[in-house]
């Protein structure tokens, strides 16, 4: 015994497409195990592959409580496992080790492997440790995602989330969609932060520059937030280009700086779904709703419109009463998960 450990150096390998609380499991056994334990993420420099700074992130987030864990990185030049044959082993094995710089102990792995694994294989010197592994495999949770949510860590769930965002003019009925919507789910969902800034003088009559700056600053960084603890998907009620759109109306030489931070937040934003609500439902004064864009709801709406399309946002449009809006909703959204 080593300090109380079984083992001083440790090495626990795998592409973690995604990482899953199997991998999870093997990596809480293996520190338990080990004075330092080395965890090998294998990546390809491909579209099909997620981006190895997200794997990073995971295991990083997953296990930097633990104290004794240290990630290394190697890259898989293959895009399927049968071309990766064993001539190619000894090259990939030299340089995990010259990365460690140590003697490894014991090298660990998953059920889904066997003792003739390129991690036993190339390791002669080590012991090798194979852990159960459950039902969890990676290959089933990307052939469905969303059936094997309860498979992933939350920190690998938030790579996954939707993102649902909602738009339209004044008293179209986004608000109470969105939050219908979110409930439906079981998820979160961004209220439109603009609401309660555009009142810190009592009324939006007297709003000033900067205030848009906070909406637009506050709308994102609070969708961040969100995101890592959303339930499949997220719902918006409106983003930076309806705060760009109001800022029209607001006279103030300030306001064209406002209107950059708007259009870059855009370029930044990218949406699974878009929903247009159109003013086909009767107009309801809730607070200070502007008159002007009452008596003309089409006409600002077609402007609203025109924003998302010059900036390259597509959207699904929808109208009717408010429960044909929540049935058509729901259908379009059911159909992001069956992709």
């Amino acid at each position: 015994m080593m300090h109380g450990k079984k083992y001083e150096v440790g090495m626990y390998g795998g592409a973690f497409h995604p990482l899953h609380l199997g991998h999870l499991e093997c990596i809480i056994r293996g520190a338990a195990l080990c004075e330092t334990l080395y965890i090998v993420i294998s990546y390809r420099n491909h579209p099909s592959d997620i981006d190895v700074r997200v794997k990073i992130r995971w295991v990083y987030q997953l296990t930097k409580h633990l104290g004794n864990v240290k990630i290394l990185t190697l890259e898989d030049k293959f895009l399927n496992k049968a071309a990766y044959t064993e001539e190619y082993w000894q090259e990939d094995c030299d340089k995990i080790k010259q990365q460690i710089g140590t003697g490894i102990d014991v090298v660990f792995c998953g059920s889904d492997y066997d003792e003739n694994s390129f991690w036993n294989q190339c390791y002669p010197d080590s012991e090798f440790v194979v852990f159960p592994r459950n039902q969890y495999n990676s290959t089933a949770i990307r052939n469905d995602i969303y059936g094997h949510w309860d498979w992933m860590p939350q920190v690998v769930r938030t790579y996954y989330i939707k993102k649902v965002l909602l738009i339209g003019g004044e008293s179209v009925g986004k608000s109470t969609l969105t939050i219908n919507l979110a409930n439906y789910y079981n998820t979160n969902y961004l209220e439109e932060v603009g609401r309660e800034l555009s009142e810190l003088s009592g009324t939006d009559l007297y709003m000033l520059s900067e205030d848009f700056t906070r909406i637009l600053l506050e709308h994102k960084a609070k969708e961040m937030r969100l995101l890592a603890q959303s339930n499949k998907v997220l719902f918006e009620d409106t983003d930076c280009l309806i705060t760009r759109f109001f800022m029209g109306f607001l006279e103030d030489e300030n306001i064209v700086h406002n209107a950059k931070l708007a259009e870059a937040i855009a370029a930044l934003n990218s949406y699974d779904l878009i929903l247009f609500l159109e003013p086909d439902v009767t107009w309801v004064q809730d607070g200070d709703r502007s008159i002007v864009m009452a008596e003309d709801r089409v006409n600002f709406s077609n402007q609203i419109k025109e924003i998302y399309k010059k900036q390259g946002f597509s959207f699904e449009i929808i109208s009717g009463d408010y429960v044909s809006r929540f049935e058509q909703a729901v259908k379009l959204i059911d159909a992001l998960f069956e992709k």
